[in-house]
Parts: structure tokens; sequence; C-alpha cells
């Protein structure tokens, strides 16, 4: 992570929201998911240095509720309110145009900027996006179950943390979890309010895929327990300029479970996009 700058916007409703950031070039903004312990950086360390290497500016931000940005408690945590003081801090940071790389619900907050701020999305990397589907159907994803059965419980611990990393892999990529990454998120998850997960509201923006015109490049793993492979060919039904590319024995973690791959791939795109 050496070489990564920070900085900290105040945003609507008086929060604040963290990014860092490396490199040159174009603006690649890179989107994390949900779960106890997410962050910019425990998300997306693996790749960090390929895009700068192929010539990008990346900007890693924490979402509202995560990393080092604002968590604030007795709210709902709607997409909306994602996706405003994300936007906000973006445009704060100087961002006028960028790639956005999104997994899981940062693949539905990069969906919902795309739709409000065409002009401001070159193109999209959504990697098992979330909010392609009704937020009930989410919820009977063993993956998702467990991860809010198990944070919501009074004395979350430490080997709960190292489950729910196990939980976004393929069993097979276990080596992925290392004991830097389960304490990294453990003592992130441990500021977080239950709310975070437990009033998290986000809508179904599945009927509105066909309005976005910008360059769509949708990764998938096959055994994903989190957002079902099912949901892909609605992106590749409904959009003009798509492309989809799927895993075997790969979980919810494309850019983790198959960093280089997922690198290489996406790097070449973004150049393909100009």
């Amino acid at each position: 992570m050496g070489g990564l700058t920070t900085s900290r916007y105040t945003v609507a409703g008086g929060h604040e929201i963290h990014l860092t950031e490396a490199g040159s070039g174009d603006v690649v903004v890179f989107l994390h998911g949900s779960g106890p312990g997410a962050s910019g950086a425990s998300n997306f360390r693996g790749n960090i240095g390929a895009f700068v290497d192929a010539g990008y500016r990346v900007i890693l931000p924490d979402l509202i509720g995560y990393g080092a940005s604002s968590k604030p408690e007795g709210i709902d945590y709607t997409l909306d309110l994602f996706v405003e003081t994300m936007f906000d801090a973006l445009k704060q940071h100087g961002v006028e145009r960028a790639h956005l790389v999104g997994n899981s619900l940062g693949g539905g907050i990069g969906i919902q900027i795309a739709l409000d701020n065409p002009d401001f999305v070159s193109s999209l990397i959504m990697m098992a996006p979330g909010c392609v589907a009704e937020q009930a159907s989410y919820f009977t994803m063993p993956g998702i179950a467990k991860m809010k059965s198990d944070f919501g419980s009074p004395d979350f611990s430490l080997e709960q943390q190292r489950g729910l990393i196990g939980a976004l892999l393929h069993p097979s990529r276990a080596d992925c979890i290392t004991d830097e990454l389960v304490a990294e998120r453990f003592e992130v998850a441990r500021t977080q309010p239950k709310d975070v997960l437990a009033r998290m509201k986000t809508p179904n923006l599945g009927p509105r895929l066909g309005e976005l015109g910008c360059p769509i490049f949708v990764m998938w793993g096959l055994d994903d327990e989190f957002c079902p492979a099912s949901h892909g060919p609605l992106f590749l039904d409904a959009c003009s300029n798509v492309r989809l590319l799927t895993f075997g024995h790969t979980g919810h973690w494309v850019q983790v479970e198959r960093a280089s791959e997922f690198n290489r791939y996406a790097t070449e795109f973004l150049h393909e996009c100009g």
C-alpha cells in the first residue's frame, strides 16, 4: 500500500468519507461491498498496483459505515445514502469523470451513479454486483444469511470474522484468508453499528439496466453465496455494450480469488474503452 495518499471530506449530513489514492492518469474508483469490516483497502489491496502500473489514478474510498469513514447509528443505510455521500466526496476530490469498479453493494452503487450521472461514468466494471433483484431475495442466499446472523450476535468474535471471510471465497481459495486480513477487518467491524447491515435498504435496479449506456464488464464466480451468478444474464439481455465473464471454483470475491486474471482482463478492458 506504499505511495497512497489519504483525504477526508465532510459530505451531506455532516458525515465524513475517507479515501486513499495512488497513481496518475484517468481515474478508476474502486467501490467495495458490504459486510463486517469491509473497506476499500481490504477488498482491493491485490489490485491497486496493477492498475497504477497500467497508467491509472486509483481512488479507494471507504463507504459510509465502513473502513475509516463515519459510522452513524440509528439510521437506515439506503442505496441513496451510499450514492449521495460517495458522489459528493468524489466531486469534492476534484473527480469529474471516472471508471467505476464495484463489487457486490459497490456494483449497485456504481449502477446508481451511472443512472443518475451518465456523463460522470466512463465505464463500469462489476464483480457480482448487487441491487439487481429484490432485497428479500438476497437475504435467502447462504452467505448473506450467515453474515447477518453472525454480525448481529452481541459478541461478534474474531473467529466469526474469519468464517465470514471464508464464506466470500470458494473453499479452494482458503489461502487468501490471512491472519492480517482477518485482524484488519475485525478491527473495523468492532467500530461498526449493527444498523449498517440490519437497516440496509436497497432497491431493485434490474428493470433499469437497459438505461446504462457506458461500456460494461461484469465478472462473476459461479460458486457465489452472496449474489447469485444467475443474475449475470440480466446484463446481457438488457445492456447494449456489455460483456460477461464467469469463473468456476470461485466465490464472491473474483478480484481476490482470481486477482491476476481480474487485473489483466480489467485493465485490458479499460484500455479498449480509451
